[in-house]
Formats: C-alpha cells, structure tokens, sequence
C-alpha cells in the first residue's frame, strides 16, 4: 500500500470510525451522562484529585478508564480510593459538552450501576454531590449551584461482592448547598467525595451515568435481524436492520476472534443501525452478533451471525474505502424529516444547515456515481429535499443559515438580528453549487427526474 503513511493512516482509520461515534440524537442525550469513554486510559470528562493522607487514583488528574469489568462494553470508571481523617478526596463524572446540546435533562430519577470487586460497607461509601458548574463546585455565578452530600450508603446500603447493582436516587433527595436554587435537570457533574475516614483502601466501578424515569418490564425486544459484515485495511464494518421499538435503549456488539469465545466489545445508540470496530491489522477473521437491550439491560436472544476478514487494500480500494465513510455520514446522518444535513452530530437534531446540506448533496452525487445507493434512491433524496426548501422560510428569496428540519422555520442560532436571516455568502455558495451539481448529474429526462 504506497499511501501508507501513519499520519494517513490515522486519518483514515478516525474518518471510516466517525459514523459510529458521532451519529446520535437528541433525546439520547437528553437522559446520559455516561456510557463509555473513547480512550482506555483515562476518561477525558472526569478530575480526580486528593489531599493530606487520603488517596485517590488518577491519571493525568482523570478519573482511570477499566476495560476488564463493565456494564455497557467496553469499558467503565474506576474509583479507587482510601479516606484518612487527615485529608479528603473527591471525583468529578462531567456531562459531555459539545455545541447544541439540548440544554436540559430529562427525568426525575439519577441512575448509575456500581460493581466491586471486594464487598464494602455502607458506612464505607463515598458521598455524592451534583453540581449544575462545568467546573465542579467552583461555583463563581449565577446560575451555577451544588448539593448538599448525599451519603451513598444511605441509598445504597452494603455494596456486594462481584455483583452489577443499579443506584437510583431520586433526584428531589438532593438538596442546594449553595447561595443559589440547585436546578437538577441543568446537572453537569456527579462528584463524589471522601466519606467515612477508614483508612482502607476500597474500589468502586462505575458505568452508565443516566438522568431518567423509572421504567417497567415490557414483552422482549425482538432479535436484530440481517447482520452484515463487511471487511476493510484494519476494520469491519458491521450493520443490521434498525429495531423501532420504544423500549430499545442500545445495540450490544458481541465479537468473536478466530473462532473463540463471544465477548461484547461495543454498543450502539438507538437510530444507529452500523458499527465499526478497528481491529488494527489486515489478515484477521471476526464473528459478530447483535443483541437489543433496554433501559434495564435485559438484551434479546443474539442474532445470527456474521463473519468478515480485514485484508490488504490497494490505493483504490483505501481511498473508496474513505470515501465511502464520508459518504454515510451525510446520508445515515441526514435529517429523517428533510433529507438536508445536521449542523453538528451529536447536536440539537431540529437544526439543518444550508452551507452543510450543499456538502451533503456533493456526497449524495458521489454516492450515487460509486454506487453505494443506487439513482433511485440518490433521486428520491434530492427529491426530499428540494420539497422542503421549496415551503421553507426564506429572506428576499434566500434561505437561512439554520432552519427547523421539520417545518423549515429559522433557527435563529447567534440571534435574531445576527442569524434570523443569516444570507452569508459561504453557506449559500457551497449550497447552490452542490445542488446545480446534483441537478446536472442526477437529472435526466424521465419523469421522477
């Protein structure tokens, strides 16, 4: 392979992953705060730190990432303690922030599931304090705000040995501690803080962070049906069909290595029917299943399976390979409503962008030429979204930077005066450039077209 740099490589192995850590919604981000960290040695939206005696381990001042013992694969958080009358300690689990987040969480239930390796006592447990600060309880404005400790056991009770247990705490057991109201809905950290001073070392994993409602046991959910797996470099690319069950809360990936045992390597977020799991080298065999799980983490029976091996890819074959990734990301991606593109994924799933939808039509026609749809399909999402702009909001004929995807109404985004009819020259640019493009190629003469 001649373009076989590792500065390229990194580049393709990131953009043919990106689908499968970027494509989320809304609602799903609504309710987590926690699921799984994308590096194995530390989690990036965590802080540790101790003082005096007490101790408290940590990794570059994050909480360590353990990929041995988990609850939602492949990984979970590690708290690894000890309390000394002389000193304290605390942890921080952030909300992950990124633009457009929907601003509110949604529930009035705070869950989060706990294994230990060696049993602890209540009277052992640490505390916990929400903050509504992205700098923990450092509170310097209004509307910034913390609780009052809540004893951990006092929920709690004795942690057992070796044994996943779910917290729930319900959120009006919290209480402000701070000289403003403690809104629980605007959380952006979970501390925990020294307890008792037993000056024992104790361990405490943690996994799946959620802000919801209590749920009840529902029928099973159904099996995914139509696993797919298809090789690339260093990746496989493995696909089902999407189940529309409300009760869904995730996909579990179950991997097999050369005819070994099946583990569970990753999940998906409902919405997303494709996951890529880098398996670093060419020449390998895997087996994948699919399972769907609830809130709960009751999963269906495993699906039939699938198998592919990664294999050496010439130049061509590497650059369609990237292509391609690019490709799915504005057409999977897409808004459900419009066909136009989101203007960040995850983000605010209401806002389409006009400068982004012209890059998704540029997609769109390259798709079509290499063949990953067909010009049926390429044609009707044209379609789709040429009907949408044709009712949407417009400002002396132009379309605004941002708009709803689902009624075409303006997203003011920077401000009425600002952005309610943003008409910047980029955005309309690269918009009608790609959609007379799209016109030339897709457009023939038959009637659909």
């Amino acid at each position: 392979m001649k373009i076989g740099t590792i500065r390229w490589l990194w580049l393709v192995g990131i953009i043919s992953l990106y689908p499968t850590v970027v494509w989320a919604d809304t609602e799903y981000y609504r309710h987590t705060i926690f699921d799984n960290s994308l590096t194995s040695d530390a989690y990036f939206y965590t802080s540790a730190i101790a003082n005096g005696s007490s101790f408290i381990e940590q990794s570059n001042s994050r909480l360590p990432v353990e990929t041995k013992n988990f609850l939602t694969p492949p990984n979970a958080l590690r708290i690894n303690w000890r309390s000394e009358r002389d000193g304290g300690w605390e942890a921080e689990v952030r909300v992950v922030n990124f633009r457009n987040r929907f601003p509110e969480f949604s529930g009035h239930n705070l869950y989060f599931w706990c294994f230990a390796p060696q049993p602890i006592a209540a009277a052992d447990l640490p505390s916990i304090v929400l903050s509504t600060s992205r700098e923990g309880l450092q509170v310097a404005e209004f509307p910034a705000s913390f609780t009052e400790p809540l004893p951990m056991g006092k929920v709690v009770g004795d942690v057992p040995t070796r044994r996943w247990i779910q917290v729930r705490i319900p959120l009006n057991e919290f209480h402000s501690a701070s000289i403003y109201e403690f809104r629980p809905l605007d959380l952006q950290n979970v501390v925990f803080h020294q307890g008792r001073a037993d000056g024992t070392q104790h361990t405490l994993i943690l996994d799946e962070f959620r802000i919801d409602d209590d749920s009840h046991a529902g029928s099973p959910l159904p099996i995914p049906q139509n696993v797919h797996a298809t090789g690339y470099d260093r990746h496989v690319e493995v696909s089902w069909n999407p189940i529309t069950d409300p009760a869904l809360a995730r996909y579990v990936i179950y991997r097999s290595l050369e005819g070994k045992n099946f583990e569970q390597i990753g999940i998906q977020i409902p919405g997303n029917n494709r996951y890529t799991d880098f398996l670093g080298k060419s020449g390998v065999t895997a087996t994948y299943k699919v399972t769907a799980s609830d809130k709960q983490y009751r999963q269906s029976e495993l699906s039939s399976a699938a198998t592919a091996s990664t294999r050496v890819f010439n130049d061509d074959e590497l650059l369609t390979m990237l292509q391609e990734a690019c490709f799915h990301y504005y057409w999977d991606g897409a808004d459900r409503s419009s066909g136009m593109t989101h203007e960040n994924i995850p983000g605010d799933d209401r806002i389409v962008a006009t400068g982004a939808s012209g890059l998704g039509i540029a997609a769109l026609v390259v798709g079509v030429d290499r063949g990953f749809v067909t010009r049926a399909q390429g044609i009707e999402r044209l379609t789709r979204i040429v009907n949408f702009l044709e009712h949407a909001q417009r400002y002396h004929g132009a379309w605004s930077h941002f708009m709803n995807g689902s009624n075409g109404k303006t997203m003011p985004v920077f401000g009425m005066f600002d952005n309610g009819g943003d008409l910047g020259t980029v955005p309309l640019q690269a918009y009608f450039a790609a959609l007379g493009n799209g016109r030339v190629v897709l457009v023939s003469h038959q009637p659909k077209e």
